[in-house]
């Protein structure tokens, strides 16, 4: 006689149409992981600036969507990104390599990511509307950290990364890598 394998039930809040509300918070994890590392890397290299303190309160704030990502990631039992290894290093190669090329060229880095990210919540947030009341807290996440990615790029703006050497070359490579690093991440 044969055994019969009964499928392990689905953990809470797991349910099928819930992959794609894993599939956020992984890349959404994975972003903010990737946006601590750029920050860093900046620090390293203009830790002692003028620009010094405005990138530490970006940080700042970052390892705070982090924090909240790593707790959504346990509640939710949902696999992190594989590419954390990659992302930790190309993040704070990044922020130490735009930083190295001056204080506008870091805000020209942290513009470009901040505008991509904007989007990126902004498409979330259209497609948890369609959930209807389904995952209105994490919803509301979103929401709030986009409003402080659009206030990062704002503040980039404003302390001259239009200005940097070479700006949109810069700017629009810096987004392709971003936009594929999110597809990556959803994935892997």
């Amino acid at each position: 006689m044969r055994a019969t394998v009964k499928p392990s039930p689905r953990l809470p809040g797991f349910a099928a149409r819930d992959k794609n509300l894993a599939r956020m918070i992984r890349v959404d994890h994975a972003g903010e992981y990737g946006a601590v590392q750029i920050y860093r890397g900046q620090l390293a290299v203009l830790g002692h600036t003028a620009s010094a303190d405005t990138i530490r309160h970006m940080e700042r704030q970052e390892q705070e969507h982090l924090e909240t990502f790593d707790r959504l990631i346990a509640e939710n039992n949902v696999r992190p990104t594989a590419l954390a290894p990659v992302w930790s290093v190309a993040g704070y190669a990044l922020g130490a390599v735009t930083a190295l090329m001056g204080e506008k060229a870091a805000m020209a880095c942290t513009a470009a990511v901040e505008e991509v990210i904007d989007e990126h919540y902004a498409s979330q947030a259209a497609a948890l509307d369609a959930d209807g009341e389904a995952n209105a807290g994490f919803k509301a996440t979103i929401e709030k950290f986009r409003a402080d990615e659009i206030a990062h790029r704002d503040t980039a703006l404003e302390h001259g990364a239009e200005d940097a050497p070479g700006y949109r070359v810069l700017s629009e490579t810096i987004k392709a890598g971003c936009r594929l690093a999110i597809r990556l991440s959803e994935r892997f």
